[in-house]
């Protein structure tokens, strides 16, 4: 490509383009542990209903001092399926018979109970204090812990768009880009830049004005008009690639964080279940290089996509008291999450022209943005069945994995510069399918 050498004379792979990652990981670092707060601050601990026998501290309701507390428990609070206490109900009179059932208990359905009118009693062992604790957001308001996350990514959807444009202040403009928006000045400067940052001599005479335009002469002139939003609807090509990019990073990112929010519904401990994320995501990114570089674009997104549902689908068959199994599972759903990011990333910047790239991947991490929104509101689907929001969040990236087949492969191709040339590549793309129809055919 004519860029290419351009880049090659500017130092390549230097100091330059190692300081930008650099600039990147640090904003990532500083930023990302904010999206997994809610895991903490939202986390509901074991609650059960405020009764008077246990908890009046002014009252004594246990004169004779021959009860224990888990035989006041049993006689004001009901057992669930499990033979736990009920969480969200107690007995409206103490049901002193149940001492006497020798391990047994009688049918709470024929008991008189009633919701806990007068509050909750929570276990504060794990989380001293969180939002659920203060506002009391159990029982028939569990789901308002869903509406808290809901809001929280919200409000990063609205700030990617309010001050995304600030970003370009912690960094320097692609000079691909600059050049394919007819700035070959700013172009020029930033090349040097990056040639005096990569120790190279002589910058001011080795990248020239001159040398920009004969090298990059085809890119300057098909800038002269650049291209509007009607030009990129009215390119079928393009809006078709624009649709399926979104979608695929669609279901990536909710899937994503459809793990990551919702740690307590795959394991009693959080913080187990954040570290094996953190950890098997260096891992999982190291895998997506390693795919990228032997696999095509879409076959290693099929694959990744389809193994990420296929983690979370299974996660539904194991027990709450198979924890080992429930937090292998997870933490290799997250792997293969973070590495199809990745993919999705790579597939989708291979398939942009330069000139419109920053708006695709503008488009398409909107949309990733709203599967970032949508993922907390699923679990307001365990109302009608508790398997309901995993299975959304196993079928939606196996949907993704199937899509991305209808993108064409781009490993080992040349990028796009313009809309006219992906035009032209699918003009030749049709040729050379019908040649191969018609040598066919001759051949019969």
């Amino acid at each position: 490509m004519a860029f290419q050498s351009l880049l090659e004379q500017a130092g390549g792979l230097g100091r330059f383009q190692i300081l930008q990652m650099v600039l990147l990981c640090t904003v990532i670092i500083f930023t990302f542990p904010r999206s997994v707060l809610e895991n903490f601050t939202a986390a509901v601990p074991d609650h059960r209903c405020w009764v008077h026998l246990l908890d009046n501290d002014t009252i004594s309701a246990n004169d004779t001092g021959t009860l224990s507390q888990e035989d006041l428990l049993r006689v004001s609070i009901p057992l669930d399926s499990s033979l736990r206490p009920e969480k969200c109900r107690r007995f409206i009179h103490p049901q002193w018979q149940l001492l006497h059932q020798n391990g047994t208990f009688l049918d709470v359905t024929e008991l008189d109970t009633e919701p806990c009118v007068d509050g909750w009693v929570y276990d504060c062992s794990t989380f001293s204090s969180t939002i659920v604790t203060k506002w009391d957001l159990v029982c028939e308001s569990q789901l308002l812990t869903s509406v808290s996350k809901f809001i929280f990514m919200v409000g990063m959807l609205v700030g990617s768009i309010l001050c995304g444009h600030l970003a370009d202040r912690w960094l320097a403009e692609s000079a691909r880009w600059l050049i394919t928006s007819n700035r070959p000045e700013e172009s020029l400067k930033e090349l040097r830049r990056a040639a005096h940052c990569n120790r190279i001599k002589d910058a001011e005479d080795i990248l020239t004005m001159e040398i920009l335009t004969s090298t990059m002469q085809r890119e300057l002139e098909s800038t002269q008009r650049r291209p509007s939003l009607l030009d990129m609807l009215r390119s079928r090509i393009l809006l078709k690639r624009i649709c399926l990019v979104s979608f695929v990073r669609f279901t990536c990112v909710l899937s994503y964080f459809g793990l990551t929010l919702n740690l307590q519904h795959l394991g009693s401990n959080v913080f187990l279940f954040q570290v094996l994320f953190g950890v098997v995501t260096l891992p999982g990114n190291f895998a997506a290089f390693l795919i990228l570089r032997y696999l095509p674009r879409r076959s290693s997104q099929l694959l990744l996509l389809s193994l990420l549902g296929i983690s979370i689908l299974a996660t539904i068959f194991v027990p709450q008291e198979m924890q080992a199994v429930r937090a292998a599972l997870a933490s290799f759903g997250m792997g293969l999450c973070s590495a199809s990011i990745i993919c999705s990333l790579t597939h989708e910047g291979e398939l942009a022209p330069t000139i419109i790239r920053a708006t695709l991947a503008g488009i398409s991490g909107l949309c990733g943005n709203i599967g970032a929104v949508l993922a907390p509101l699923l679990t307001i689907l365990a109302v009608y069945s508790p398997s309901a929001p995993w299975i959304t969040y196993g079928v939606i990236p196996i949907t993704g994995g199937l899509i991305s087949l209808l993108l064409p492969e781009t490993m080992n191709q040349p990028l796009p510069e313009t809309i006219q040339d992906l035009e032209n590549e699918s003009k030749c793309s049709r040729k050379a399918k019908r040649e191969d129809i018609c040598l066919k055919v001759t051949q019969f």
